[in-house]
């Protein structure tokens, strides 16, 4: 590896590429009360929307499956804008996204350039991409949804204000859904581990970030709650579902001064950060009120 600066993802015309060339076309978004996700892809979406050479945005180099990025340099910048011909795509869209995410209060820059860097809209149906970049949760089947901006920001923010100056050597994401924040945390860390329950959408997951070639990210299916101690210890763990009390397991797999954090509760639910102070004691706060789905055990085929 060279320290000769990387796009991420690709751009969306090499993605387009790749793109299906028989004309086939998604389905419409159906309710949330459906089973079976409609299957878009990062591929798919970009080649309804890229045209001529859009702009890129910052990245890190690919790498062959399975193989684990020794090093990794972070998005220290905004990606420069673009000409494209749609405002779904636009750097500007996604500039306005941030903005708005710093108004909210997250005053990370490093998390904030990371915001800015992943499309979110390549991460949902095309019948919903002209919402991606409200500040709202929105439906990706199976009764699950992708975080609202803000939220997304929040958390990751929260896990990197520890007392290693923002260093998260490896971390843990538990509801990899739809893979946008995966992609997010890979921007912020260099090792992303993130565990999915739900068979379609731990498939939907790597559809999305295959086309995008993100070196850091090892995707994986199992139940959450039981953590991944084959991978342990990590440096930050973050929940994307709320369950009544953080499971134990994910606590005894953080390190020392690792920071995790998670929506807790049932009706009235609240953002929790827990932060192991030594082997036997951690320490928990109440940072702010937030709406997740419930999290839930065991796995779904």
């Amino acid at each position: 590896m060279t320290d000769k600066t990387k796009r991420f993802p690709l751009s969306l015309s090499s993605i387009a590429e790749k793109a299906p060339r028989n004309g086939t076309r998604s389905e419409p978004h159906r309710s949330t009360s459906s089973k079976t996700a409609t299957p878009q892809t990062a591929t798919l979406n970009a080649s309804r929307h890229a045209v001529g050479s859009p702009a890129r945005i910052a990245s890190i180099p690919a790498a062959s499956q399975g193989q684990t990025a020794s090093s990794h340099k972070a998005v220290t910048h905004a990606p420069a804008a673009g000409n494209r011909s749609t405002p779904l795509v636009s750097d500007a869209i996604r500039k306005a996204m941030t903005a708005r995410v710093a108004k909210q209060g997250v005053k990370d820059s490093k998390v904030l350039a990371a915001m800015e860097a992943v499309p979110r809209h390549l991460f949902m149906e095309p019948a919903l991409a002209s919402q991606a970049y409200i500040d709202a949760s929105l439906p990706i089947g199976y009764h699950q949804t992708i975080s609202q901006p803000y939220i997304v920001a929040r958390m990751i923010e929260v896990m990197r204000n520890n007392n290693a100056g923002g260093v998260l050597n490896r971390v843990l994401e538990i509801g990899t859904g739809c893979g946008y924040q995966a992609a997010v945390l890979s921007l912020v860390a260099k090792e992303v581990y993130s565990i999915e329950r739900i068979k379609g959408l731990h498939e939907l997951a790597k559809t999305n970030l295959r086309p995008m070639r993100v070196a850091n990210i090892r995707l994986h299916y199992g139940d959450g709650m039981l953590g991944l101690p084959q991978a342990a210890p990590f440096d930050g763990i973050i929940l994307a579902a709320a369950g009544m009390e953080v499971p134990q397991a994910l606590l005894e797999q953080m390190t020392i001064g690792g920071r995790l954090v998670a929506p807790v509760g049932d009706r009235h639910q609240v953002l929790q950060l827990i932060e192991r102070v030594s082997k036997f004691e951690w320490k928990s706060s109440t940072l702010e009120d937030c709406h997740f789905v419930p999290l839930r055990p065991g796995t779904v085929t």
